[in-house]
């Protein structure tokens, strides 16, 4: 897919929606706006690559957590190509259960090439 995201800062939001996106069709349509077609996901759990492999690790998110909502908890810092935020994840209504760090980078339209997460707060 050739879609480019306007900006650092949009891509980021459209990543966020894709992780809460529980329409299949919507969700993927997200993730492909998001990831570049050679993208990778890598965190402690979790590991895919490309957007359909991506999509389908979000789908399995929320089947095994149903209702839980990813929120960014800080602004969006970036330079060089380079992004990171934090994030919480949890019950709509509830507090978080996870939080982290995710370290993201840049494919030269503008979409996620990579996203490198760190988890702060995991339940035992």
């Amino acid at each position: 897919m050739s879609t480019t995201t306007s900006s650092p800062d949009a891509v980021v939001e459209t990543y966020v929606a894709a992780w809460n996106e529980t329409d299949a069709g919507r969700r993927g349509a997200a993730v492909a706006q998001a990831f570049a077609d050679k993208s990778t996901y890598r965190d402690p759990v979790m590991t895919s690559d490309g957007p359909a492999g991506i999509d389908a690790m979000l789908a399995g998110v929320q089947a095994k957590f149903p209702g839980f909502v990813l929120k960014r908890t800080s602004k969006i810092d970036h330079h060089n190509g380079a992004l990171r935020f934090t994030w919480s994840l949890g019950p709509a209504a509830g507090p978080s259960v996870v939080e982290g760090v995710d370290f993201c980078t840049l494919a030269p339209d503008g979409r996620l090439a990579s996203v490198i997460g760190f988890i702060d707060k995991m339940p035992g």
